[in-house]
């Protein structure tokens, strides 16, 4: 149950603490005193849409706080662990801060969150219902879910959208495996011939780095050959042995000529004879440096069409150099898939077979128990249509099987429809019950539905509108014994449904010579006969408004109450 409620710096609520107890609770109010602001409040702190605007004028921030206790088995308390929430004892609280600029954060249990999350817990928590509100009962889309929950379904369906992913990713896979089947096949020659060149090549890991290294070593000793080999071939060209010869025999006829030696002549023919052998061994030095290098002009050119060759085929197939290993197993990969895949081709196809018939089985099950559960629910608004004084209507739900359309929840479309007048065709609900009658099916169902489901608080905004005197106390009646079930909080003009509820608070619009403000005031006894007087007589309160309004109390409300279970901290 939502036990207590802070809003600050709201719209016009500067600040407002409601201390909600379980059951019955009526929000009344003249119109246009605020009371849509409070249930607007209260749909901010459980994640709705923060709307520009909200924050009172003059505040830098508003926030709104909502409290709830729920019992052991809430389906919140998942909710809660699915996101990391923690808590503490058995209560959940629930805040919203949003600023001026229309931003917001949202909290759990003082822990922050998404504003998503904070939705999330909120919806397992909250219901609201308003009087035409296009979502819930009024949305087909919501229909099926509903139906599912009311005849304990949600595992089944659960399991046939497990078993319709399933189906799906079989689906996709046996899809893929074709489209890569059909197109080997296309391809099988061109492929066996691009494996036969391939295997030719026989191209090895790293391959294309060692030759480019050793394609650049021979480049560069093929370069030093040819500067050794200029090197000799000048000695040679220059003919410098045959002319320090010449020079030594000048030197020795100079010699014989003097008939004493002469130390020049000594000294100058000792220098040649030391630069002839300097030269010669010069010579050798170079022949030797020649043959270290070892340069083979027939080597560089097989390495040269080796590397070519396999950049070449690279950029044939789009890949690089040394990914070439890895691109011929993938081409004798797929080759032999085509050779022996067709078993694994066959397995691929019993698989998805499996799997649709898997999720066939089991959505035909879902759909005959739909349609049971749908009789039911059926017969449980039929029961609670007269208490409405809609005894003359009809409510039933339809399941549009479409098995050659099937969908995650299955083959069925659900919607319920209705027929307000005896023999008149039933339609959507939405299109064809009026404001009154609308606000009662809505009811109707969701009496239905509560023992079903797990909100801990239900909230009907106007449910009352556009009926009056004796089905406004069918519908107050009706409430009550909801809130048995389930807290209910009721926004209404009906004093015939405020005199049914446990409590009672009043929303006051405040003119002030600066400000206008709204605040909420719980009433008393004596102040539940002035506010329920008032909405019977209107701005002139009389003795006999009060006395009418002590007979709505006594007479249509505590005497007539129905049992309530207890609800505090039971959610």
């Amino acid at each position: 149950m939502l036990t207590a409620l802070h809003i600050q710096d709201f719209v016009l609520i500067d600040q407002a603490r409601l201390t909600l107890a379980p059951g019955l609770t009526a929000l009344t109010g003249e119109t246009g005193a605020g009371k849509s602001i409070l249930l607007d409040a209260l749909g901010l702190a459980v994640g709705a849409r923060a709307e520009r605007g909200a924050v009172r004028q003059g505040a830098d921030q508003g926030g709104v706080t909502a409290v709830f206790e729920a019992r052991g088995d809430h389906p919140v308390w998942a909710v809660l662990e699915a996101q990391g929430l923690a808590a503490e004892d058995d209560q959940i609280i629930l805040r919203r801060v949003q600023n001026a600029d229309g931003r917001s954060r949202g909290f759990v249990n003082d822990q922050p969150v998404s504003i998503g999350a904070l939705r999330e817990v909120g919806e397992a928590l909250l219901e609201i219902h308003g009087q035409h509100d296009g979502r819930g009962f009024l949305s087909a889309s919501a229909h099926r879910g509903m139906l599912d929950e009311f005849g304990g379904l949600r595992k089944a369906a659960g399991a046939v959208a497990a078993l319709w992913r399933n189906w799906r990713e079989k689906q996709a896979e046996l899809d893929e495996r074709r489209r890569e089947r059909e197109a080997a096949v296309r391809e099988v020659e061109y492929l066996r011939h691009v494996l036969a060149a391939l295997d030719k090549l026989d191209p090895q890991p790293d391959e294309e780095k060692a030759l480019a290294d050793r394609r650049a070593e021979l480049m560069a000793a093929e370069k030093i050959a040819e500067d050794l080999i200029a090197a000799a071939a000048a000695l040679d060209e220059g003919g410098v042995e045959a002319k320090l010869s010449v020079s030594m025999r000048n030197i020795e006829r100079a010699a014989s000529r003097v008939s004493s030696g002469h130390g020049a002549l000594a000294d100058a023919g000792e220098r040649l004879e030391s630069a002839a052998a300097e030269t010669a061994e010069a010579r050798a030095a170079i022949d030797r440096a020649i043959e270290a290098f070892g340069f083979d002009a027939g080597e560089l050119e097989q390495t040269e069409e080796r590397l070519f060759a396999l950049r070449g085929e690279a950029r044939k197939h789009g890949v690089a150099p040394d990914e070439l290993c890895a691109f011929r197993e993938k081409i004798r990969a797929t080759l032999d898939d085509l050779e022996l895949g067709e078993a694994a081709f066959a397995d691929l196809e019993k698989a998805e077979a499996d799997a649709e018939a898997a999720f066939a089985k089991a959505a035909e099950k879902l759909s005959k128990d739909r349609k049971t559960a749908a009789l039911k629910l059926d017969a449980a608004v039929a029961k609670e249509l007269a208490p409405l004084k809609l005894g003359k209507a009809r409510f039933m739900t339809e399941i549009h099987v479409a098995k050659d359309k099937p969908t995650s929840d299955g083959y069925d479309a659900v919607e319920f429809m209705v027929a307000t007048n005896p023999g008149a065709p039933a339609g959507p609900l939405k299109t064809i019950a009026s404001g009154g009658e609308l606000s009662r099916f809505v009811l109707a169902m969701k009496a239905a539905l509560a023992a079903k489901e797990n909100r801990t608080v239900i909230i009907f905004d106007e449910v009352d509108a556009g009926v009056g005197g004796a089905v406004a106390d069918a519908v107050g009646e009706r409430l009550a014994r909801l809130a048995s079930d389930a807290q209910v909080l009721v926004v209404t003009h009906s004093p015939q449904v405020a005199a049914r509820a446990d409590s009672h608070w009043r929303i006051e619009k405040k003119q002030k010579k600066t400000a206008t403000t709204t605040s909420v005031t719980m009433l008393d006894a004596d102040a539940r006969i002035e506010e329920i007087a008032r909405m019977l007589s209107g701005a002139e309160i009389t003795d006999e408004a009060r006395a009418a309004a002590r007979r709505l109390l006594n007479g249509g409300g505590e005497a007539k109450r129905p049992a309530r279970k207890k609800l505090a901290k039971a959610g």
